[in-house]
C-alpha cells in the first residue's frame, strides 16, 4: 500500500517563542520542509498581543531569551513588551524562518487520518496535510472573560488586557480593572494618573515583591558584545539564582518565609490605611499563586482617585458595575485582566486523534501528556509548553528548548529508522503523569491555601512542572524508542502497529 504524500513534512501552529524556536532548530538540523501557521498578521504570540500599558516580563532579560540567540543589547534587566517582540522578529529574520510563516491562518481543526497516516489541518487559509503536527500555541493565547451577568448590556468600552484598545483614550474616564494578576499589577500604576476614577475589582489579593528592574548600562552592553562569555556567565548566575526558589515552592514552604516577610513589609510600608491594607493582605502562602513584582502598585491604590472593591463583579448594567455585595459604581470603561484559557484551551476541541477522539475527550478536564510533549492516541503530534511544563519561578524558554531538543530527537529517530509514525504508549504516559502528580503533592501550589489558575476544573495542577527545571532537561535529554509504538514508512495494508525492534533501538 502506498501512502499519500503530505503537503508538508511538519506543520507548526503558532509563531511565539515555541513556534519560532522549533522552526529555527529544524533549519539548523537541515530540515526545511515545514510551515508555521499563524492566525495573526505578525509573529510573536503573547508578546505581540499584549500591548497594554506597562506590559513587562517578570523574568530577567538575559534568561528570557533563546540560549542560541542571546541578546547583548537588552536595555533593562527586565524587558518591556516592545523590546521582547522586537527580539523575536529580529531572531526570526536572522535565522531565515520568515518565508515559512503563513499569516492569517487560524487553525480550526487538526485531524489524524488513520488510513493515510498524516495530519489534516483546516485553517482560515485553507487545508493542509502534514506528516507531523506541532502545537506551539502555548497557554497564554486565548483570553478568558469572567462569567458576569448582563455583560452585553454595558454601553461603555470593554476589552481584555490581551486585546488592549489603543484607540480608546482613558484620560478623564471612570475605569474599572477586573483582576489582580500579573497584567493588572502592571496596568493599574500606568493608568491611575490619567483616569478620573479607578476601581480595582479584586477577588483575591496577590503577594507583590519589590521590583529590582534597572537600566542596563552602556558599559555592560559593550562588555556583553565584546566578551560574550561574560553574558553567558550572567545568564547562568541568574538561572541558578532562581532555581533555588524550588526548594521553597516544591519541597519546604518554610524556605519561603523570608520572601513572604519582604512582601508583607512592602504592603505595610506603602499602605498606611489599615482598612485598605487589610483588603490587600493575602491569606495564603506566597508562591501558591504567581509571585508579582512591582514598586508602584500599592502606591497607586492609595491615591484619592482609586478604590479597591472586593468580592468579585456580579453584573454589569448600562453605565455601571455591581459587585457581589451589592456595591455599585458608575463607569465609562472596564478592563478585564482576567487571564487566559490555560487548562481548557480551545485547541483541545479542535485536535482529533485516533478514532476521532479530541484532546478534550481524552483529557476529561485534566490535560496530560508525556514530558508535556506527546499524548497517546495522537501519533506524530507534539505539544510545546504542553501540560505540566509551566513554571512559577523562572523562564519557560528553558522548558521550550528542552522540549524542542526532545522533539528533534523523535524526528531524527523516525528518519534514521524509516518510521512513518510514532505514538507514545498509554502506560508510559500514565506512569509519567502519576509520578508528576505524586511530586505535586505537598508543594505550595497544592497546599498553599489558594485556588489558582494553575488548577484545572478537576482541582488537579495540570499546568506547572513540580521540580527543578534541570531535572526536566535530564528527562528530555534522550528519546527512548521502547516508550513508543511505531509504524514503518511503508506499512502493510492492514496498518497494524508494530513496536520498535531491538535493532532500531
Amino acid at each position: 500500500m502506498t501512502l499519500a504524500t503530505p503537503d508538508t513534512r511538519i506543520a507548526i501552529i503558532g509563531s511565539g517563542f515555541a513556534g519560532l524556536g522549533i522552526a529555527i532548530r529544524l533549519k539548523q538540523a537541515g530540515i526545511d520542509d515545514f510551515v508555521i501557521l499563524e492566525r495573526a498578521d505578525d509573529l510573536g504570540g503573547t508578546w505581540r498581543d499584549n500591548t497594554y500599558p506597562g506590559c513587562r516580563c517578570d523574568v530577567p532579560s538575559h534568561l528570557y531569551s533563546f540560549s542560541f540567540a542571546v541578546n547583548p543589547d537588552w536595555s533593562e534587566t527586565y524587558s518591556a513588551q516592545p523590546e521582547i517582540w522586537d527580539y523575536l522578529r529580529r531572531v526570526a529574520k536572522e535565522y531565515d524562518v520568515l518565508p515559512h510563516i503563513r499569516y492569517g491562518e487560524d487553525v480550526q481543526s487538526a485531524r489524524w487520518d488513520e488510513r493515510e497516516q498524516l495530519w489534516c489541518l483546516k485553517s482560515t487559509g485553507g487545508e493542509l496535510t502534514a506528516q507531523i503536527c506541532v502545537s506551539a500555541v502555548g497557554a497564554l493565547a486565548d483570553p478568558r472573560l469572567p462569567d458576569i451577568e448582563r455583560m452585553s448590556e454595558f454601553e461603555g468600552e470593554a476589552f481584555h488586557s490581551a486585546a488592549w484598545n489603543n484607540d480608546f483614550d482613558l484620560t478623564g474616564k471612570r475605569v474599572a480593572v477586573v483582576g489582580t494578576g500579573a497584567s493588572a499589577i502592571q496596568i493599574v500604576p500606568r493608568i491611575q494618573p490619567r483616569v478620573e476614577r479607578l476601581y480595582l475589582c479584586q477577588r483575591t489579593p496577590a503577594w507583590v515583591l519589590p521590583h529590582t528592574n534597572r537600566r542596563i548600562t552602556k558599559l555592560e552592553r559593550w562588555l556583553y558584545r565584546t566578551l560574550p562569555p561574560a553574558q553567558r556567565l550572567n545568564r547562568t548566575q541568574i538561572y541558578w539564582g532562581r532555581e533555588w526558589l524550588v526548594l521553597g515552592l516544591a519541597h519546604n514552604t518554610n524556605v519561603l518565609k523570608p520572601i513572604q516577610f519582604l512582601a508583607r513589609r512592602q504592603i505595610e510600608r506603602q499602605v498606611r490605611d489599615p482598612e485598605l491594607r487589610s483588603k490587600l493582605m493575602p491569606n495564603f502562602t506566597i508562591g501558591c499563586k504567581r509571585i508579582m513584582l512591582a514598586n508602584d502598585y500599592y502606591p497607586a491604590l492609595t491615591k484619592p482617585n482609586t478604590e479597591v472593591l472586593t468580592g468579585g463583579v456580579k453584573e454589569l448594567r448600562k453605565k455601571s458595575l455591581v459587585m457581589a455585595d451589592g456595591t455599585e459604581r458608575e463607569i465609562d470603561a472596564i478592563v478585564f485582566a482576567t487571564g487566559f484559557h490555560v487548562t481548557d484551551m480551545p485547541i483541545g476541541s479542535r485536535v482529533r486523534g485516533v478514532g476521532g477522539r479530541t484532546l478534550d475527550d481524552v483529557w476529561q478536564g485534566s490535560p496530560r501528556a508525556y514530558l508535556g510533549s506527546t499524548v497517546s492516541g495522537f501519533p506524530n503530534g507534539f505539544f510545546l509548553l504542553g501540560p505540566n511544563t509551566g513554571l512559577g519561578h523562572t523562564s519557560v524558554v528553558f522548558m521550550i528548548e528542552a522540549q524542542i531538543d526532545y522533539v528533534l530527537q523523535c524526528i531524527a529517530a523516525m528518519d534514521r529508522n524509516g518510521w512513518r509514525t510514532i505514538d507514545v504508549r498509554p502506560e508510559v504516559e500514565e506512569a509519567y503523569n502519576e509520578e508528576v502528580q505524586r511530586k505535586m503533592k505537598g508543594t505550595v501550589w497544592t497546599a498553599g491555601g489558594c485556588h489558582s489558575w494553575y488548577l484545572d476544573g478537576n482541582g488537579r495542577n495540570s499546568t506547572l512542572w513540580p521540580r527543578s527545571t534541570w531535572r526536566f532537561r535530564l528527562q528530555t535529554r534522550r528519546f527512548r524508542p521502547e516508550e513508543y509504538a511505531v509504524r514503518p514508512l511503508q506499512p502493510a495494508a492492514d496498518l497494524e502497529q508494530t513496536s520498535a525492534s531491538p535493532a532500531a533501538r
